[in-house]
């Protein structure tokens, strides 16, 4: 008993080891500002008593705002507790996809190998805390638990698996709405044919997002964040533009079967043998569940599909590949043993795993730092002593880091030195906790999508939300950090007449605003 119990934990003390490590030195491995920085100062503003959707407008997950929050209280506001963040999130995937692997009667070497494999390719990719990587995380992790509450026959499993998808569903909303639906009708059915238990299995699978959701929204009532705002800035106005995006989408060749070939290349072998012995029979099938088990899996892996095209982003969810090796292998062991094609997974796992290491690791194509020598970086700690150790380099700069990093430093000088009260809109959103701004920036998100455009329905709100936190929080300055339109800024004032512009370096511009506030 002792040496199972021992062996377990030197088990998951490896994966710990190897997920937590291997996302860390990654996560010290260049910036993409727009990203990579995304959380920093919201985590920040969190921690000084600033929520999202009551002083900054988001589109994107408050969940991270707030976990980011406790990361810095509990280790300081610097680049190692944010990395630290991601780190956690990236080993809870790998413990959950190990269990998961082993509860279906993976043998535990091919358990360890597939986890190993999805440590690499989660969120190494980025290495810092991400909206996209958090959603999909915890999507991930509900389903295996709406296949565990079919396959082990646990309760508690409903539960956590609606509770899971709503941490999905904070952290983005992209595949959250349509995997609960998906689950929603699956277990309808499954109900209805098993006709035990059901009342209190569908109780179960409520309560999972009916308490998180009363927690939320008192929450919302403790913090004062009107919840009036949490629907506009977070559905209805995300809502509007996804409209558009699924009109738009592309369903080439090249975008929705070459880009993805390897993860479909991963379920098939599994997906087939599923198909046979349901339509065909041939092959007895122990139970019936069994069937609903394959329908939730490749049902959910084809919504994850869906809503990465929906994203128009980098492809993050790779590390499905050895997610569907492991479930294809699970088939294949139990109704058709052919070890050409157990070989023929590891192959494509194997290949996979190292090309999309290359690829988004190491060559950090999702950062856009392929074709650059990250080699060239300069120690964060140049600029200042939170980015202490974070290998420094962007693909605005990329011969030349130390420009940016003495155009940074100049900038960092200039908002220090001003005691006015002032917001500072940039992609590099740590700019604020290295000068203690207390203001949050109005927006989270400085993109295009991010906030309304004039042509939106939303615009007005968002106008009114932009000039009411100038106006109560009595805004004299507005620092431009980076590259801006500021137009779309500006147009919100109504009036340019009032405004004062100094621009200090090429990353710096300072509008005086104070006229306008009359």
């Amino acid at each position: 008993m002792i040496k199972v119990i021992s062996h377990k934990y030197t088990v998951y003390t490896f994966l710990f080891l190897f997920s937590f490590i291997f996302n860390f030195y990654y996560g010290y491995r260049g910036v993409l500002p727009i990203d990579s920085f995304l959380i920093f100062d919201s985590g920040y503003f969190v921690l000084n008593g600033e929520y999202p959707f009551r002083d900054f407008w988001t589109i994107t997950g408050p969940l991270l705002d707030y976990i980011q929050s406790i990361f810095f209280y509990l280790f300081d506001v610097n680049w190692y507790s944010y990395v630290f963040h991601a780190s956690c999130l990236n080993f809870l995937l790998v413990l959950f996809s190990y269990s998961f692997f082993n509860k279906l009667g993976l043998k535990k070497v091919y358990s360890i190998i597939y986890s190993v494999g999805v440590s690499i390719l989660a969120y190494p990719s980025i290495g810092t805390p991400f909206p996209d990587h958090h959603a999909f995380i915890f999507a991930v992790i509900s389903m295996y638990f709406m296949i565990l509450a079919i396959s082990q026959k646990k309760k508690y499993y409903y539960f956590l698996t609606t509770f899971f998808l709503f941490f999905s569903f904070l952290s983005k909303q992209t595949s959250s709405f349509y995997l609960l639906a998906f689950f929603s009708f699956i277990l309808a059915i499954y109900f209805f044919s098993e006709k035990k238990d059901n009342v209190k299995n569908i109780g179960h699978f409520l309560f999972g997002l009916v308490i998180p959701l009363s927690i939320f929204l008192i929450f919302l009532k403790f913090t004062d964040t009107p919840i009036k705002n949490f629907f506009v800035q977070y559905i209805l106005y995300p809502y509007s533009i996804g409209g558009e995006r699924i009109l738009n989408l592309n369903f080439d060749f090249n975008n929705t079967i070459s880009q993805f070939k390897f993860i479909y290349l991963s379920f098939i072998p599994g997906l087939i043998v599923s198909f046979y012995i349901l339509i065909f029979k041939k092959i007895k099938v122990t139970n019936n569940s069994e069937v609903y088990i394959s329908a939730i899996f490749f049902g959910t892996i084809l919504i994850f599909l869906y809503s990465q095209l929906l994203t128009k982003n980098q492809i993050l969810i790779f590390s499905l590949i050895p997610i569907c090796c492991a479930f294809s292998q699970i088939i294949l062991e139990k109704y058709y043993k052919k070890k050409y094609l157990i070989y023929f997974l590891m192959i494509i796992f194997i290949y996979s795993t190292f090309k999309y290491h290359i690829r988004f690791n190491e060559d950090k194509k999702f950062m856009e730092l392929n074709g650059i020598n990250i080699n060239n970086f300069v120690d964060g700690n140049n600029l200042d002593k939170s980015l202490s150790g974070l290998k420094w380099i962007t693909h605005l700069y990329p011969k030349n880091p130390k420009d940016e990093i003495n155009l940074l430093t100049e900038s960092i000088r200039a908002i220090k030195s001003e005691k006015s009260k002032k917001i500072i809109i940039t992609d590099y959103q740590f700019i604020s906790s290295i000068t203690k701004n207390k203001f949050s920036t109005p927006n989270k998100w400085h993109d295009k999508i991010s906030v309304p455009e004039k042509d939106n329905k939303f615009y007005d709100i968002y106008k009114e939300f932009f000039f009411s936190k100038i106006k109560n929080n009595k805004i004299e300055k507005i620092y431009f950090v980076g590259f801006y339109k500021e137009i779309f800024f500006l147009d919100l004032l109504d009036s340019k007449s009032c405004i004062k512009k100094r621009e200090i370096n090429g990353l710096l511009k300072i509008y005086d605003i104070k006229g306008c506030l009359l």
